[in-house]
């Protein structure tokens, strides 16, 4: 593996989480429980794990915040735009596979 100082890999690890997100805008077809189903994450748990890393360091940022940061826009706008009734099959999955955290 690569040796890159502290900096330089943080800058990559940025810029790779940028690219993510940009991704996920790109594919607003793809919904949150498809990506469970697939990967066992979604743009919600994007949100909330840069809420979490926002409150390890004692940083002000809400939930409302963070997805807007995730999502490019308010959730409920997102959800307005975009977000289509489940199907049983997507949520059937989902029921098998839910994360216990």
């Amino acid at each position: 593996m690569t040796d890159f100082d502290e900096k330089t890999r943080i800058e990559l690890e940025a810029a790779a989480f940028r690219r993510l997100l940009q991704h996920l805008s790109e594919r607003s077809d793809v919904q949150n429980i498809d990506l469970m189903n697939l990967a066992g994450f979604c743009r919600n748990c994007l949100a909330n794990w840069y809420k979490d890393a926002a409150d390890a360091k004692g940083l002000p940022l809400t939930k409302e915040e963070s997805r807007a940061l995730v999502y490019g826009m308010p959730y409920a706008e997102w959800q307005a735009k975009n977000q289509r009734e489940t199907t049983a099959d997507s949520l059937a999955a989902f029921e098998k596979n839910r994360p216990q955290h």
